[in-house]
């Protein structure tokens, strides 16, 4: 049983796309299992619909716009760098209306919706195949995953939406009485959860270096203090799954292959902007036939 696991990323997974792409239209992988987090979770249905130029277009198009309902920060560039800033109407009109977080991601939820009809659900549900989302629930202290095969239309639109939303500065979710947020937050990479449903072999996409080749900029405002801090936690999360993955891995005579990113892409995953994600996309695709080209695709980068 072959599975594709795509980590937390933000804009960053347009990488992910192009690595994904390259694995099932060139190396003709077929996969049991999509498990993804956060933007993870928006490529697997598109993934395993082999719907891959659709989320592509998906990838190379969207912009702040299509993500925020009231974004709470302005980007600023100065010397090539690009950092956020509050947006202070933005975040008051927020606490206003008596949001807890600094910003709304609603226009995720509806460019959801709008790139996963009813049709291609129904598709996926009564396939062979297993979608699995990853959300953490905030108010039971747990991370959750949740099957297409458990799901209405609605609930799946809005289990991918959740497991999105990067609290504080998007939607904190409500659903069943609990508070949701971010599956990153819990699990960046699922590699444990996908050899537990029965994976042999895991394709695992990893939006990081291998290796930490960078010192962040000093903070300028608290919005980039605590994009810092994510970051800085998010990172050690990742690092305790990969860890945990491969312990899982080598007791369960499962196969792990690792796609990280060879250079860093972005010091925020916030910031979407067309032209780099189109790039980015590219690059995934191109350095997942470098790393292929000489060497057996299944021992690539195993454990």
């Amino acid at each position: 049983m072959r599975a594709m696991v795509i980590s937390g990323g933000g804009s960053k997974g347009a990488f992910a796309g192009g690595v994904a792409q390259y694995l099932m239209q060139e190396l003709k992988y077929n996969y049991n299992l999509f498990l993804g987090t956060s933007t993870g979770s928006l490529l697997i249905s598109h993934l395993a619909l082999q719907k891959i130029e659709k989320i592509r277009q998906v990838y190379t198009s969207v912009n702040q716009d299509n993500i925020f309902s009231n974004c709470p920060f302005v980007i600023k560039k100065k010397y090539g760098i690009e950092t956020i800033g509050v947006h202070h109407i933005n975040v008051m009109k927020n606490f206003l209306t008596g949001s807890k977080t600094f910003g709304e991601s609603h226009n995720l939820l509806q460019l959801i919706r709008d790139t996963i009809s009813i049709e291609e659900f129904e598709h996926l549900k009564n396939g062979p195949l297993d979608i699995v989302v990853t959300v953490s629930n905030l108010s039971l202290n747990q991370v959750e995953y949740k099957s297409i095969n458990d799901c209405t239309y609605e609930e799946f639109c809005e289990w991918v939406w959740v497991s999105c939303n990067y609290t504080p500065f998007m939607t904190l979710a409500k659903k069943n009485g609990c508070e949701y947020a971010d599956g990153g937050l819990g699990s960046m990479v699922p590699i444990e959860e996908a050899i537990r449903r029965g994976a042999t072999v895991v394709d695992a996409i990893i939006l990081q270096t291998e290796i930490t080749q960078l010192n962040r900029m000093p903070s300028k405002n608290v919005f980039s203090l605590l994009t810092n801090m994510f970051s800085f936690m998010l990172d050690r999360i990742e690092q305790q799954n990969i860890r945990i993955g491969k312990f899982v891995a080598n007791h369960n005579d499962a196969i792990i292959n690792f796609y990280y990113t060879p250079t860093v892409l972005t010091t925020n995953s916030l910031i979407f902007e067309k032209e780099k994600m189109t790039v980015w996309w590219e690059s995934g695709f191109n350095f997942a036939k470098y790393k292929n080209a000489e060497t057996n695709p299944i021992e690539s980068g195993t454990v």
